[in-house]
């Protein structure tokens, strides 16, 4: 719509096309106030639907923080504690964004609800009131117009004069009238141009500015999030693990439940029908109770539980008995009937009923009886007619299998992981193991046997021995660093009790821990990393003597274990252990990865400047005192977090745990140690540069000419001839 302008001159004239230009003005005007009406409340419909979104959002990010997952067994791994702080990570992170969007709107109402309303108040109300005072004067001067025009001409000189001079009065002030409105009008169209344009730019200002802080946490989120997706891969590969070992166990139990019954030399435990005599004519009732008896001191516990009622729990009774006697059929007709001399009742029996023959037999067996009972069923190797022997046999098949597969297919895709056809590896592994035929085949120079019947073959020798190679004594031990304690005191525990193995399970464990360390290195061909070949060998190499859910729970700790073996194998079967070796009990806090994310928001808004932090650094340069102790490194195998020992280096031939930087830190001060002259560092997390002065890095880099940042939680260093930027908290000094 083209509004026609308002001449000043014309006010003068008031003729019809004048008016007519004066009512499109007047209706534009109208047109804006409905518009800006609409639009305000419309905003305030906006300002209230984020307002509920954001209030929907906190209450959701409250029940993330608030939830937390409850693990089998007694720990868990690192890869676990990653995944229940993410649930708080992600309510933090949808917390910070809606802190952003109640700003947001906070500035929506200021910068576009209150302007836009005081134009139309004050600009808009404005040219109300004066069409008002305009069509008011306009009425009173044409009044007295046609007033005075039908004055009769015979009044008296004076009285017409009087007439005239009031009635020009009004015209003038009408017309006068008639300019300000005039100029009115055309500034309120031109001002709406920018007063309703203004605040709108400004609010989409405030929006771009909330979708860019958005953008700015999803960044710093970025790196969260591809650390958790690893925590979670592992956390899947250890569940498919357990699972199998889960349904494997399952189906024994299913095929031979007795020989799985967990019993033990102290107690048995299990429903009885325990017969209660009553007064005559009553007779006697059999009531199902739960029985634990304490072979130790003879104690039977007995409580009431029904399933079909609900499962409530009776009351417990205890009662001590000196002998146990199998009641014959002859003298009560019901079967699998025992009878317990009751110890304070001299000749008082309690007679029981157990469930079936095989139970009677059991319950003999703890209580007294002579019945032999089968506890583990058949060994791995029986079952499988494999004479599994760590004698010369054994070790040289070992070799031989680790020389076959580093010649020929160490770099095959799912090395380990890809089984062979079960005939074929029995076949192997019978020929193998013989002593006639097992020195007479050399699997590197023979193509009868693929590469992954050789791999099967393997894994199958090594979980038939009779005693894993880790041994069912040392389980305990082996487990309890992997969950708990400091990274340095998991290393050292570790590297004590593997000298603490027999002399031959020591040597065959490190030739093939070896042997996994060079499958490891060759990651990006063969797909098997430190991780990967975790999960294959956990349960190869180490597992407990009693095969129980709760000892499959612990399959990813046994993971761990190997991780640490793989990846501290240069130190911890080439060095002797610390004679003063640190407690495995668990840690107050729990050394976990520091993301980058939380490193950036602590980070300074400071621009970088290598030239003066050489400067301050030359003016505080210390060396690290002698004391200085060593601390721990971090595992870089992702899966478990744990702790790796520094393997010795050719420029210093050093053997020993390398210090952390946070160890350097405590013992000398960050203040007095800017500078660590000539140290080194090494890269145990990858890394993506987010800014020209950062540098990028994979695992294992190593940094020259280290020094600390005086941006807090940064280092800075050299790498391939570029100067910059490191998190502190991504790498281990050397």
């Amino acid at each position: 719509m083209v509004l026609q302008p308002l001449e000043f001159s014309e006010c003068y004239l008031d003729s019809p096309s004048f008016r007519e230009r004066i009512r499109a003005h007047e209706a534009e005007l109208e047109r804006t106030n409905r518009f800006i009406k609409e639009l305000y409340k419309d905003g305030k419909n906006l300002i209230s639907a984020t307002k509920q979104l954001g209030l929907a959002q906190r209450k959701f990010a409250q029940c993330l923080g608030e939830f937390q997952f409850e693990y089998i067994g007694d720990a868990r791994t690192d890869d676990e504690k990653c995944i229940d702080e993410s649930l708080r990570e992600f309510a933090s992170f949808l917390k910070n964004l809606e802190e952003q969007r109640e700003l947001m709107m906070r500035n929506i109402t200021e910068t576009l609800m209150k302007p836009l309303e005081k134009f139309r108040k004050e600009q808009l109300g404005a040219a109300k009131e004066e069409r008002k005072r305009y069509e008011k004067e306009t009425e009173k001067y044409y009044s007295a117009l046609e007033k005075l025009l039908t004055l009769s001409a015979k009044k008296k000189e004076q009285h017409l004069q009087e007439a005239d001079l009031q009635v020009e009065l009004m015209r003038q002030h009408f017309q006068e009238e008639s300019l300000e409105y005039v100029c009115k009008l055309q500034e309120i169209q031109e001002r709406k141009k920018f007063d309703c344009v203004e605040p709108m730019l400004a609010f989409f200002q405030t929006v771009f500015t909330f979708y860019h802080q958005g953008y700015e946490l999803a960044k710093d989120f970025d790196h969260y999030k591809r650390a958790l997706q690893i925590n979670i891969q592992n956390t899947r590969s250890r569940f498919e693990g357990t699972r199998s070992e889960v349904v494997e166990l399952m189906k024994k139990i299913k095929e031979c439940p007795q020989q799985h019954r967990q019993t033990s030399p102290i107690s048995i435990e299990g429903y009885l029908y325990v017969q209660e005599k009553r007064p005559p004519p009553f007779g006697s009732s059999w009531v199902k109770r739960y029985c634990t008896f304490v072979k130790e001191q003879k104690i039977l516990h007995m409580v009431t539980f029904d399933q079909r009622s609900g499962g409530k729990i009776g009351e417990t009774e205890s009662v001590t008995f000196k002998s146990c006697v199998r009641k014959t059929t002859d003298v009560l007709d019901r079967r699998f009937c025992l009878d317990l001399e009751i110890t304070d009742r001299p000749g008082a029996m309690l007679t029981v009923q157990t469930l079936s023959e095989e139970d009677r037999k059991l319950w003999m067996e703890a209580m007294g009886g002579t019945e032999p009972v089968n506890h583990w069923g058949k060994t791995y190797s029986k079952e499988r007619g494999i004479d599994a022997q760590l004698n010369e046999i054994g070790i040289s098949f070992v070799k031989n299998c680790i020389n076959a597969i580093e010649k020929r297919g160490i770099n095959d895709q799912g090395l380990y992981r890809v089984v062979g056809v079960s005939s074929k590896v029995q076949k192997l592994l019978n020929i193998m193991t013989d002593e006639k035929s097992g020195n007479e085949v050399d699997l590197s120079a023979s193509d009868d046997w693929d590469v992954k019947t050789i791999t099967s073959a393997l894994k199958l020798f090594l979980r038939s021995l009779p005693e894993l190679l880790m041994t069912y004594g040392l389980y305990k031990e082996f487990i309890l660093p992997a969950k708990s304690g400091s990274p340095e005191c998991r290393v050292q525990v570790i590297h004590g009790l593997v000298h603490r193995l027999p002399e031959t399970n020591r040597l065959v464990l490190g030739l093939l821990v070896k042997h996994l360390a060079r499958v490891a290195a060759n990651s990006k061909q063969n797909l098997m990393t430190v991780a990967n070949l975790g999960v294959v060998f956990g349960p190869t190499l180490m597992r407990p003597q009693e095969e129980t859910v709760a000892a499959i729970m612990e399959l990813k700790f046994q993971n761990i274990v190997v991780e640490i073996l793989i990846e501290n194998h240069q130190k911890i079967f080439g060095d002797p252990p610390d004679a003063s070796p640190c407690s495995a009990a668990p840690s107050l806090t729990t050394p976990t990865r520091q993301s980058k994310k939380q490193v950036r928001q602590s980070r300074p808004l400071a621009v970088y400047n290598p030239q003066a932090l050489d400067v301050e650094a030359a003016n505080c340069a210390q060396s690290a005192p002698d004391g200085v102790s060593s601390g721990s490194n971090e595992s870089v195998s992702s899966q478990s977090s744990n702790a790796s020992a520094s393997s010795s280096t050719p420029e210093t031939g050093d053997n020993s745990l390398g210090l952390t930087i946070g160890s350097l830190v405590d013992s000398v001060g960050p203040a007095e140690c800017l500078s660590v002259t000539n140290r080194k560092a090494k890269a145990v997390y990858p890394c993506e540069a987010e800014h020209d002065s950062e540098l990028s890095f994979d695992v294992g880099a190593i940094f020259d000419d280290v020094i600390f940042s005086r941006e807090p939680g940064w280092l800075e260093g050299e790498l391939e001839g570029r100067r910059g930027l490191i998190p502190e908290n991504y790498v281990e000094m050397l």
